[in-house]
């Protein structure tokens, strides 16, 4: 049941109606137990997050995944019963990148819908996408997944053999294909730049304002610290992926006014091929004076995710710019965390202790609830502070005028 594509059309996310998948991830050497349970709850939450129910996993313990199928033989024959004996489930969802003879094997052999973890990132980001340049990132993104992945997806057109005589239309095919995916890879890349000049445009005209960037993992509480603090009505809702265009909002301090963006959520395992399509988006974290670096501390994977975001600031070239840490979620973590038994002080001290510790590990941080509005005003000192020294520095005179 090889896999249909039609090259340039634009989809629209997964089918409304509430889809059942098994999860699939294969434990490495190098990626124990424990790290690829993690992996797939994240897998899962990207699931429900595109519309679908997971009601199943599976593991299996490899050297390295198979060239043909991901996964062995018999973990496909496994995958293969459970689905006989399970009519909902329509698709299966594998939690790292597949190639497109993979893709096409395990379709053969399963019988179902099969999408791999780029590929579900770009259709949560293909029904998110609401601008005319969040929509070209996406398609291009679209593009350049499909590209490397031609051949092993027309396989009922590959040569059956070598040599003088045997090239058949199978190739040309593939070929002609390719060149198509070429072109309207070329053409999306053009419309960004003409996007992009005019958003360049649209930054000169802000003034001499600092710039603060909100960064940080997806669904951590940037678009609620947004709304919160500039009083805008961004969506904000516990999906991950909620915010994909880049929000600019003015806020004022007093007398003193900046500008406050929302950007992006970054996650783990984010295909390489996405991060390149959304830079120009996220020329807002590299254009800013000041990065608010926001992390739920009340995931049990939050030093993990810092990590993750840091190591793609860097790729984007940002990661020496000024940052305060803003771990939001304070409220949940004790009610994760905090034993009835404990008294005041003795949550008092555990929070200055773990503050201290984060202080010393990632910098000045502010421990908030966005949901709550704790340590809000706390967040804004600091915030004041750190965007007055900014000012001295970049506009001396917008000072002398508060």
């Amino acid at each position: 049941m090889a896999k249909e594509w039609t090259l340039g059309e634009k989809t629209s996310g997964l089918k409304k109606e509430t889809e059942y998948a098994v999860l699939v991830s294969v434990i490495t050497p190098a990626i124990g137990e424990t790290q690829a349970q993690e992996y797939l709850d994240e897998l899962e939450f990207l699931a429900d997050t595109a519309g679908a129910e997971t009601i199943k996993r599976f593991t299996q313990r490899l050297q390295h995944p198979e060239q043909r199928t991901f996964v062995g033989s018999g973990k496909v024959k496994e995958i293969r019963e459970y689905l006989d004996r399970h009519d909902e489930v329509t698709m299966v969802i594998f939690d790292d990148d597949l190639s497109g003879k993979q893709t096409n094997n395990l379709e053969e052999a399963l019988k179902v819908k099969i999408v791999d973890r780029s590929s579900l990132i770009l259709d949560i980001f293909a029904n998110r996408a609401q601008t005319a340049q969040a929509k070209t990132q996406v398609e291009l993104a679209q593009m350049k997944y499909l590209l490397p992945r031609l051949r092993g997806l027309w396989t009922h057109l590959e040569r059956q053999a070598g040599g003088i005589g045997t090239r058949g239309p199978g190739e040309t095919q593939i070929e002609t294909d390719r060149r198509i995916v070429q072109y309207r890879m070329k053409i999306l890349e053009e419309r960004l730049k003409e996007i992009d000049k005019q958003n360049q445009t649209q930054r000169k005209t802000r003034g001499q304002m600092v710039r603060v960037a909100l960064v940080g993992y997806t669904n951590v509480g940037k678009s609620t610290l947004l709304n919160l603090l500039s009083k805008a009505e961004v969506l904000a809702e516990n999906k991950l992926f909620a915010t994909l265009d880049t929000t600019v909002r003015k806020v004022v301090f007093g007398t003193m006014p900046f500008l406050l963006s929302d950007t992006v959520g970054f996650i783990r395992k984010l295909p390489h091929h996405l991060v390149e399509s959304f830079k120009s988006t996220l020329d807002e974290v590299r254009e800013s004076d000041i990065l608010l670096h926001v992390v739920d501390i009340a995931h049990p994977q939050f030093e993990d995710h810092i990590k993750t975001v840091q190591k793609t600031l860097q790729e984007l070239g940002a990661s020496e710019k000024p940052t305060l840490m803003v771990y939001n979620k304070i409220d949940l973590y004790r009610e994760r965390y905090f034993d009835d038994l404990l008294t005041k002080q003795e949550r008092a001290d555990i929070e200055t202790e773990l503050q201290e510790k984060l202080g010393s590990n990632y910098g000045e941080c502010v421990f908030v609830s966005a949901h709550s509005k704790e340590g809000i005003e706390q967040l804004r000192d600091r915030m004041t502070r750190i965007i007055k020294e900014c000012y001295v520095v970049r506009y001396p005179h917008q000072v002398k005028g508060w």
